[in-house]
């Protein structure tokens, strides 16, 4: 669901520590980027959510259903080996690509954040899973396409990586719709603590 622009003024947001270890500043610095990416998105209506910013066809709705594919891909499918669930599995990738980014303009906001927390959720879930058992160091069960297999370190600046340049992204279009402007929601930092 869509988070309303009030509650979003009041609300905390993640800090990373700052001189924690490296699982509590990897893991810190995703979940600030996810709480602005949020915040960028919340308390929008549908039509606001297909808003573009020229020169791009690039949406708000399209990038809250493409981090979700990128939460459950990088989490889920690489790093644990697991096959993609709904709605990832029935969608013909071959016919188009790009199939998240053109779809969002049918979905809701409601399904849109329902899509995307319930991915996040998930990622949460699988990091906590492979910390149980070591460190960062711990290597992907899905390998590239070279045959090497990515650390979940590596996993994590990529996933901070891919967070910070569509947050970048959602700036501008936000911008041009309602003037919001900002660099972490306001409210009250809170300190991450590992799952």
């Amino acid at each position: 669901m869509s988070v309303p622009t009030a509650s979003l003024a009041a609300m905390s947001y993640p800090e990373p520590p700052v001189a924690g270890d490296e699982a509590a500043t990897l893991l810190g610095s995703l979940e600030r980027q996810r709480a602005t990416f949020a915040w960028k998105c919340g308390g929008l209506d549908a039509a606001e959510l297909r808003a573009t910013h020229a020169p791009s066809s690039m949406t708000l709705g399209g990038m809250l259903k493409h981090l979700a594919l990128v939460e459950d891909n990088y989490f889920s499918r690489k790093l644990l080996g697991r096959e993609l669930g709904p709605p990832w599995d029935t969608v013909d990738w071959d016919a188009d690509p790009d199939w998240e980014w053109h779809s969002a303009a049918d979905d809701t906001p409601e399904e849109l954040f329902a899509l995307w927390h319930a991915a996040v959720a998930r990622s949460r879930a699988a990091v906590t899973e492979v910390l149980a058992d070591g460190d960062l160091g711990q290597l992907a069960r899905h390998a590239w396409p070279d045959g090497r297999a990515p650390s979940l370190r590596r996993i994590l600046v990529d996933l901070i990586e891919e967070y910070a340049r569509h947050t970048g992204q959602a700036d501008l279009i936000r911008e041009s719709i309602d003037g919001l402007v900002g660099e972490d929601p306001p409210g009250e930092p809170i300190a991450y603590a590992l799952p």
